[in-house]
Parts: C-alpha cells; structure tokens; sequence
C-alpha cells in the first residue's frame, strides 16, 4: 500500500478536522488506490461510500479512479506487474476474466478472509466459481446481473395466461399460444449462445470441462448439451428471430419495441430503450425468471457482474481488505442493489430488491447462475466463437450431433492454445 502525506497541510480547526488531524484520528492517512469500471456505480454511490468508509477507517484514504472496459484487460496486466507505489490495490475486473489474471500469478489468495469473514457459502455461484481455482479463492463478488424474460402483460392476458410459466414446457405451450395473429410468440435470435447456455446447464451438461490432466475439452456433443439445444431450437422457432444473427443484430430492445413480439431474454434494464423508443408500452412490460426443468426452481442463467480482487504488488494487504469488505458486505451491497437495479452478492440478500419486479426476477434466476469456463484461454473461444456458428447451422436444418462435434473440437483447439 502507497504510504502518502496529506496534499493539503492543515492549519486551522476547521481544516484540521477535514483532514482527519484531530487527536486520534490519524495525522497521516494511507492511500488505498481502487480500479472501477466506468458504470459500474453512480458518482452518488461513490461519493457515499467513500465518505462512510473514510469515517471508519480514520487511518486510510480512498483514491478511486474509473477505467474504461476497453482495452482493460492489457492495463490490468500491467498494473499486476508493477513494483511502484501508483499500483492499484484493488481491482474491480469481470467475473469471466479472473481466470486469466490468476493465470499469471498476479492475484492475492483471498481464502481465509472468504470463509472466516465474508460469508463466502452464500455467495451467487455464477460469480464465486469464476473467481475460485481448487480450494482458493482469489475473486470476491461485487454484483451481478442476468437474463430473465421481459414479456408483455397485455398479450399474455389477452391469450388467456393468467401467470408466468415456471417449467420449461409450462413455456413452450404459453409460447405456442402467443405466436399467433402476426405476432410473435418469442424472438430470440439463433445465435444467442448465452440463453442456451443455461439450457445446457440445466441438462447438466457445459460448454467445455477439464479433465483431470489439466486440459480442457469442448464438450457440446455430450447427450446433455444436445439436449439444451434442443429446447432453444423448439422454443426458437415460436417466432421470427434471425438464425444467424445474435441478439444484437439487430438490437432485440428495437424489435421489441414494434408491438408485435411477447417475449424476448434480456436484462431487465433493456427495458429504458425499450419504452424510450416506444413510450405505449410503459406499464405493459413485466418480467419473470427464467422456467426450469421443473416448477421447484428456475432455470440456470449465465451470470454477467463483476469480481474484486487485491493484486499480489500490493503493499497494503490490510487496507484492501477492509475496502473489499465494505464494498462486498450487506450494508453497501444493499444500497449498490437498490442504486443500480443490479443483483447482491449473496442469495441471503434477495429481498433487498423484492420490491423491483425486475431485480427480483434476476435475483431469483442468479440463485441458479453458472459462468462460462473458467479457461484463462475462454476469451479467446468468445472471440472466435464456434458456438455461434454451431447453433446457426444446427437452426438451419443441419445433423445437431456432427455439428456439435465439430464445434467441440474447435473449442478444445482453442482452449490448448497457450496465448502467447
């Protein structure tokens, strides 16, 4: 941790006690540097935490600085290998990119402070397995956000639904239902390989696993994962979504928007585009998570948010920590839920945003999130993605099982890749 002098020299009461230079408040506070995403928190937000957390830390002061995604994974890089005081100490990063950061042993072991203090057993699992690597845990987990299905209230009752559909099949048939009448009854693009993800998972299969060797293998032809596609290509074609395009082309929210689809899977925040473009349908736009295999609870998700993690260089282990447990402990997680429509950290949090019917529905889906695999080379795969390609032809009439195979093999080619 950076060890700095106050910039400002205090010489009046008044500036005194600004400073924190009163007796017993510390005459030299230590600067912890924290790295956040541009977005991540509003300005309000930060103002607030800085503001507490400085009142009960009299020793330490915050110097957040906001980073931009672009080009984050290079300057992260970077910064884990610096020796200087200007390192950051704390590092907000994606909760898919904790693999490649551990990769290069640049991340401190964050094990004991998870289980003795932070509660690590209730965290989401979508972003706790991201950041766990065997038994040790190097990214804790700020907040999340995930799919569910944002539908049309009035199209639903005028079909003659009464409630959202809890099982899969309960979806199917209500779907079946709505895809009348020149509206569809879901658009969802063929190329949306996060939704189908979650049909994978809940088939108990995966994109990829590890042997016990170390290396990973594409698994997309296991029973389980032709299984997942097989529901997204029999709920896929209950409306007009293109096959080889995905959900942002063109933007779903703008589709929507027409007036005649019922159903699309998206964050709940789609939904601001969506009544800016077409302001009728403010009031008639709900949301509920979405069905798994059976009514007892909802499907699996893939879970987006963001990890925190202290880099090995920091020269402050302490002073990360306490800032790490401000930011991940129930106090701040609540107002972060409540200030961002996003979802705590912990499924004992829930019902800090059960009185958003959005949020509500991603915190009860994010109970059953799961993250992509936690390959440092999984980037690469996303970058070229073969899934894409895979669900495109498999949509278009070609052999499920020798398409899936042929993807497979593209994945694990990937994933042996060193990335030099």
């Amino acid at each position: 941790m950076k060890r700095r002098l106050l910039a400002v020299v205090c010489v009046t009461a008044s500036l005194l006690t600004a400073c924190g230079a009163l007796p017993g408040s510390g005459a030299h506070r230590r600067t912890v540097t924290v790295w956040l995403m541009k977005d991540s928190a509003s300005k309000e937000f930060l103002k607030r935490f800085t503001e507490d957390f400085e009142h009960k830390h009299s020793d330490l002061r915050l110097d957040i600085r906001i980073q931009e995604w672009t080009g984050i994974g290079e300057k992260v890089q970077a910064a884990l290998k610096r020796d200087d005081k200007a390192a950051p100490d704390v590092i907000e990063v994606g909760n898919t990119q904790v693999a490649q950061y551990v990769d290069g042993g640049g991340l401190s072991d964050m094990t004991l402070e998870s289980m003795r203090d932070w509660g690590m057993n209730h965290w989401l699992p979508g972003l706790a397995e991201p950041g766990r690597f065997g038994t040790h845990q190097f990214g804790v987990p700020w907040y999340a956000a995930n799919r569910v299905v944002i539908y049309r209230k009035d199209l639903f009752a005028g079909a003659g639904i009464k409630q959202p559909p809890k099982t899969r099949e309960q979806w199917l048939t209500d779907t079946e239902r709505l895809n009348t009448g020149g509206r569809q009854g879901i658009y969802l693009a063929g190329q949306d390989w996060y939704t189908l993800s979650g049909f994978i998972w809940d088939e108990g299969g995966d994109l990829a696993e590890e042997s016990g060797s170390g290396n990973w293998e594409g698994t997309l032809g296991t029973p389980a994962a032709l299984r997942g596609m097989d529901f997204y290509r029999r709920l896929q074609a209950l409306g007009e979504g293109p096959v080889d395009a995905d959900e942002e082309h063109p933007p779903q929210s703008g589709v929507f928007a027409k007036g005649r689809v019922a159903q699309i899977v998206a964050v709940p925040g789609l939904v601001q585009a969506i009544e800016r473009t077409n302001p009728d349908l403010k009031d008639k736009i709900g949301f509920f998570p979405v069905p798994g295999k059976t009514a007892a609870k909802p499907g699996a998700v893939f879970t987006g948010g963001s990890d925190l993690v202290v880099p090995q260089n920091t020269d402050d282990r302490n002073g990360a920590t306490a800032v790490i447990a401000a930011l991940a402990g129930a106090k701040w997680q609540t107002e972060l839920a409540r200030t961002m429509n996003y979802v705590p950290n912990k499924t004992t949090l829930a019902d800090a945003v059960a009185g958003e019917e959005g949020v509500a529905a991603m915190a009860a889906g994010a109970a059953q999130g799961r993250a992509t695999p936690s390959s440092p080379q999984w980037a690469a795969v996303e970058a070229d993605n073969p899934i894409k390609d895979c669900m495109t032809k498999i949509l278009g009439g070609a052999d499920p099982a020798t398409e899936a195979r042929r993807a497979s093999g593209r994945i694990t080619d990937i994933l042996a890749a060193d990335g030099t």
